[in-house]
């Protein structure tokens, strides 16, 4: 429960000043709906960002202290502030040629039209989160050095193609292009442009690590970069801004409260950093050797339903329980394992 502890208290207080939000803006029942609304925006941000906070222990489990709580608070400002608020009035204030400020007050008095404005950019969205997932999902599986396989025939034969250099950046382009082809003509070079951007940010951060580890010559510098560096929070950072992507525009059909949405993603986002901390201190991964895997295939999934999402509507609901789905599935196989090795 230690874990926890703050998310609850994040939690208390966010649902308070839904409430208080509730209040002032329609009274006592407005209140408990939008305090109902917010614990709903929770758990489904959780659901859909399960499997994100099990790729995050896989990489969080290297680290110093420092670095976890970095993550915790600094990370959990950008990824509720800065994804979840920011990052949709961004969208709208240079779709709408207007100013951040502009945006924030046409959210809270015409949140209809807000949410028109958000939703119309759902593709260039889609094509950016959903490029950069694949990368995360096609690295992991193209892993020619991965030594654990839970689908072993087709894994191992995956990992072979690894060998071939940037073998998952050729499949990501040709993955956009095919998928582009299905969009409208008038929104296909904006949709292909943001694709374009979702693969170069994960290559740039990539790099970023690269150049970090080049300075492994130095023993400190060696040990500062195995125990967490500014690189890998980078790659987290925008891995999570990732996930959230599909939060934030699903949340607008359950409300087109900005507030609401702010507390209830929020809320979410705080338990999924409690979650990560979680398993990487008590060493689920280890314990449950297949865990990692179900994430990554819970994230393939994801960018799949992300592209498809650019010509088809899918439920929200089909998405976090396909990710819940992969994990409880990679559970049951890790328990397996362990059974037949005893």
């Amino acid at each position: 429960m230690k874990y926890f502890k703050f998310s609850f208290i994040f939690t208390f207080i966010a649902l308070l000043i839904a409430g208080w939000w509730g209040y002032k803006t329609g009274g006592y029942v407005n209140a408990l709906n939008l305090i109902f609304i917010a614990i709903i925006l929770g758990l489904m941000e959780v659901s859909l960002s399960f499997d994100n906070a099990v790729v995050n222990a896989s990489i969080l489990k290297t680290w110093d202290e420092y670095w976890k709580r970095l993550f915790l608070t600094v990370g959990i400002i950008v990824a509720v502030f800065g994804m979840r608020l920011l990052f949709p009035l961004v969208i709208v204030a240079q779709t709408a040629d207007l100013g951040l400020l502009e945006v924030w007050n046409l959210a809270l008095d015409n949140p209809a039209e807000y949410s028109s404005n958000l939703v119309a950019h759902h593709a260039e969205i889609s094509a950016f989160g959903g490029m950069f997932l694949l990368l995360v999902f096609l690295n992991f599986m193209l892993d020619e050095n991965k030594d654990i396989h839970w689908f072993e025939v087709v894994e191992q034969k995956l990992g072979l193609l690894g060998k071939i250099e940037s073998i998952s950046i050729f499949i990501s382009l040709i993955t956009l292009m095919i998928f582009v082809s299905f969009i409208e003509q008038d929104s296909k070079l904006v949709v292909l442009t943001a694709g374009l951007w979702g693969i170069i940010i994960y290559v740039g951060v990539d790099i970023i690590g690269v150049i970090l580890e080049k300075e492994e010559s130095d023993p400190v510098v060696a040990d500062t970069i195995k125990k967490g560096s500014i690189g890998g929070f980078l790659y987290l950072e925008v891995l999570d801004a990732s996930f959230s992507f599909d939060g934030v525009i699903g949340a607008f059909a359950i409300t087109k409260d900005i507030v609401v949405i702010m507390i209830g993603l929020g809320i979410g986002a705080m338990f999924v950093r409690s979650l990560t901390i979680y398993l990487v201190e008590k060493g689920t991964l280890d314990e449950y050797i297949y865990l990692e895997h179900g994430a990554h295939y819970a994230i393939g999934i994801l960018a799949l339903i992300m592209l498809l999402g650019m010509k088809f509507h899918i439920p929200e609901i089909f998405t976090g329980l396909i990710g819940i789905a992969f994990i409880a599935l990679s559970i049951w196989s890790s328990v397996k394992k362990r059974v037949e090795l005893s």
